[in-house]
């Protein structure tokens, strides 16, 4: 079982930043949809619940910053409700027609009063409190942007200072070639980026079965 955080009496690392995480309400047939074959449509949206709910007990244990849950298509889905009772976190709502406007637009509104922000997924069980706190790190020490990229060509985790709306424009989201588009994009903007080593992301068969090889519990 995925443990649960009741107190709210969290101390922070890095109180003025802020920590992101994405994930869609588990609904069968609209989450992890690529390992129903597999799981079926609510084995899948059950894997995607755990993913999530690990992804946010893993965020809590670094005690970094603030956490936000950044909830698809709404935060007023019953799974976002209990997350909400069970962590000391707050709720979100993703704005923008892709996920790089969603992504823009989430972290634009936490760095409102905020020095930086790290944004992750809910489905990267080898994310983990170091890889946390080595990305906060980063941007502490002056880097204008922070990566994890995942093996399949995206990222898991991006750090930011500030948002840059041209930063998520013009990208194949989903495929193998946003960490490559997103890499030139840096250049363009001549940002400073720091990327940590590379992660393995839950989204296929594949990478269920890599999971359960290397001893992920969930």
């Amino acid at each position: 079982m995925v443990p649960v955080v009741r107190s709210h009496a969290v101390r922070y690392l890095y109180p003025e930043s802020r920590l992101l995480i994405f994930a869609k309400a588990p609904i069968p047939g609209r989450s992890k949809t690529r390992l129903a074959g597999k799981l079926g449509a609510r084995g899948a949206a059950r894997l995607h619940a755990r993913l999530t709910r690990q992804t946010v007990t893993t965020a809590l244990r670094a005690q970094l910053a603030p956490l936000q849950l950044w909830c698809a298509p709404s935060s007023t889905h019953g799974f976002f409700a209990a997350c909400r009772r069970d962590y000391p976190l707050t709720l979100h709502r993703q704005h923008g027609i892709d996920l790089g406007r969603r992504m823009h637009h989430a972290l634009t509104r936490a760095l409102r009063g905020s020095g930086s922000a790290v944004l992750i997924g809910s489905d990267c069980p080898a994310l983990t409190p170091a890889v946390l706190k080595n990305a906060f790190a980063a941007l502490r020490d002056g880097a204008d942007v922070v990566l994890v990229p995942a093996l399949d060509g995206g990222y898991v985790l991006i750090g930011v200072r500030r948002s840059a709306a041209r930063l998520f424009q013009a990208v194949r989201w989903g495929s193998e070639r946003v960490l490559a588009q997103t890499r030139r994009r840096l250049r363009q903007l001549n940002l400073t980026c720091v990327e940590l080593p590379a992660l393995a992301d839950v989204d296929t068969p594949a990478d269920l079965l890599r999971m359960k090889r290397s001893g992920w519990m969930l």
